[in-house]
């Protein structure tokens, strides 16, 4: 099917996210049920896994590379370097284990400390909605701490797909907003007047 394609698949856009949040939580599960449409119960704790894939964002095609990062603490100097090649995040918890959600706080300092600026196209996943019985993050708790980021709360399930589509997609459209707001400050007048710059290339 891809056949023929291999220039063009240069010129999409290329949207790169990065998976963050404790060891456990789903973040694998999540990924392979996007990638794959299938859901991995048992799965090998990640070092650091890439995927990537082409869909469709709002009719546009597009590609979304996905680094799968590893929760445990041994990797945190590595993640720095992961932190700084992406240009979104989704930031997992699972909505069973309260020590999980009280983590993301911790994970959001180290992105924003590597990125070194504010607003970073993030949003914040509480995983496992399916063990509803399980709950230990009440919907309210999660809710007001994305809203005091400035950044959505979704909860998904890798099990049964509840919005996995959804927080990916959403985030590729923060992406390419950013992108976009960026890509207009360089190039044309944002209603301020920048110094004009000379630049000899």
């Amino acid at each position: 099917m891809a056949s023929g394609k291999g220039k063009g698949q240069a010129s999409l856009a290329l949207h790169k996210v990065i998976m963050v949040g404790s060891g456990g939580v789903g973040k694998s599960a999540l990924t392979l049920q996007f990638m794959y449409d299938e859901f991995v119960e048992d799965y090998e704790p990640t070092k650091a896994d890439s995927y990537r894939k082409k869909v469709v964002l709002d009719g546009e095609e597009v590609q979304i590379d996905i680094l799968d990062t590893a929760g445990q603490e041994d990797y945190a100097a590595i993640r720095d370097n992961y932190f700084r090649s992406g240009e979104g995040f989704l930031l997992v918890f699972s909505i069973t284990e309260h020590e999980s959600f009280t983590a993301t706080a911790e994970f959001r300092e180290q992105i924003l400390r590597v990125k070194e600026e504010d607003l970073v196209p993030l949003l914040v996943v509480g995983n496992k909605s399916d063990l509803e019985e399980r709950r230990q993050v009440s919907l309210e708790e999660a809710s007001s701490r994305a809203q005091e980021w400035g950044v959505p709360y979704v909860e998904t399930s890798a099990k049964t797909r509840a919005n996995v589509d959804k927080v990916f997609f959403d985030l590729m459209r923060e992406v390419r907003k950013k992108k976009m707001s960026e890509s207009k400050d360089k190039n044309g007048p944002s209603g301020k007047k920048k110094k004009k710059r000379c630049c000899i290339l």
